[in-house]
């Protein structure tokens, strides 16, 4: 399983997988019209790696 990091800074609280391939277009361009992404699909199958931390709240 390849993991990549997003090239923006990912938000707290997403991964960083589903963030990046969400929102660099240049990811899917290689695939042709209706192939699906071998890795949005392993990562759909086996769930997130990880997820960024949320930072706590400093209501109080």
């Amino acid at each position: 399983m390849v993991v990549t990091v997003a090239a923006r800074e990912t938000p707290p609280g997403e991964c960083p997988q589903c963030w990046q391939h969400a929102h660099d277009r240049s990811i899917h361009r290689k695939l042709r019209p209706r192939e699906d992404c071998p890795q949005c699909v392993d990562h759909m199958r086996n769930g997130h790696p990880f997820i960024v931390p949320k930072r706590e709240s400093s209501w109080w």
